[in-house]
């Protein structure tokens, strides 16, 4: 099937059409342009762990730190050394990617659960540091007042809506880069990662290289959404790079459907927006959302761009069965004509 009329791919072409129109409803409302941006900022996170997570079947926790540092990073750099933006985020996702890799270099050398453990550790050391280190990161004081873009004297990047392009469009290299992934000889190799490893061994895949650039990439992508979030906000503390960050985002992927192109946008949209829907009631809105994913993952596991993808192959393939079951019948309609002319000329003689 041509990737055009693929039904997954036309879904996830209309998502992001719809949503990079959306200045045109909300231009005027900066507050709804916020919530967005900051939105697609975790989404780009929750790609990174859809490449651990969905295609290698890793559980990263530590995705919360990798965003920390990207995020801590522009903050620092532009405020108390007076860097540039785009400076700041050149170093701040070089940063990242090496400290990802350093850390993929142990935490791979474990599996499954203690994998997830040796992770969430990862992730709570790179909190505390971030956290108690008054004298670099201003521990629980924050970082405020970080730089916006610089746009030459041609974009305003403090305009809310320049922002949302800018992020828009880091977003869609993301998307790209995960469709690219999930069709190359990579993606099907992460796959395969993810169904056996002993038997991705056995054909001879390089399993540990193969996760090991999974898990770079992973944290290369959460100091981007880091980054970004860092200037869409304004103002960035320790909770950026917490633990439950960790576990929105991964909340994020399960919405949205793990090891899918568009299930990362789709589920950090959706989400953010429900968060912001029962804001008032910040403590407790876990327990209406906790039902809500409870009943995702029992009905439709896969995420909602799963399961819709699953009912629309489920469709395709009973329309090419009677398709099939249709064709069959006209081929046979002529031999049974002349079968019943043969039958009349005998009878006939």
């Amino acid at each position: 099937m041509s990737p055009m009329k693929n039904p997954r791919i036309i879904g996830t072409i209309a998502v992001i059409i719809l949503l990079g129109l959306t200045p045109l409803a909300f231009a005027q409302e900066n507050y709804t342009m916020r919530v967005i941006t900051v939105g697609m900022c975790a989404a780009i996170a929750v790609y990174g762990l859809n490449i651990i997570l969905g295609f290698t079947g890793q559980l990263n926790l530590a995705q919360g730190g990798f965003f920390g540092i990207g995020a801590y990073g522009v903050g620092l750099l532009t405020t108390d050394y007076d860097w540039s933006f785009w400076a700041a985020f050149v170093a701040s996702v070089i940063g990242t990617a090496v400290i990802g890799y350093l850390c993929g270099l142990l935490a791979l050398r474990t599996k499954d659960e203690y994998f997830a453990i040796f992770t969430m550790a990862i992730g709570f050391i790179i909190f505390l540091v971030i956290s108690r280190w008054e004298s670099v990161t201003h521990a629980h004081s924050g970082v405020n007042n970080v730089r916006f873009p610089e746009g030459g004297g041609i974009i305003d990047f403090e305009s809310p809506v320049a922002m949302f392009y800018l992020v828009f469009a880091v977003l869609l290299v993301c998307v790209y880069t995960t469709y690219a992934i999930r069709r190359s000889s990579v993606g099907r190799t992460l796959l395969t990662i993810r169904t056996s490893e002993d038997l991705a061994d056995a054909i001879g895949v390089r399993v540990g290289f193969s996760k090991q650039l999974a898990f770079a990439a992973s944290a290369v992508f959460g100091g981007v959404g880091g980054g970004l979030y860092a200037t869409v906000v304004g103002f960035i503390g320790p909770d950026s790079a917490s633990i439950d960050k960790t576990f929105e985002f991964l909340m994020f992927i399960l919405v949205g459907g793990m090891g899918t192109v568009a299930g990362p946008l789709l589920g950090s949209m959706i989400v953010t927006f429900l968060f912001e829907l029962f804001q008032d009631f910040q403590a407790y809105r876990f327990i209406v959302l906790g039902p809500i994913i409870v009943a995702l993952v029992i009905f439709a596991p896969r995420g909602i761009v799963g399961y819709l993808g699953g009912f629309v192959d489920k469709r395709n393939r009973r329309r090419r069965s009677a398709e099939a079951r249709r064709s069959e019948h006209d081929e046979s309609a002529p031999s049974d004509s002349a079968a019943a002319v043969g039958t009349n000329s005998e009878e006939k003689k």
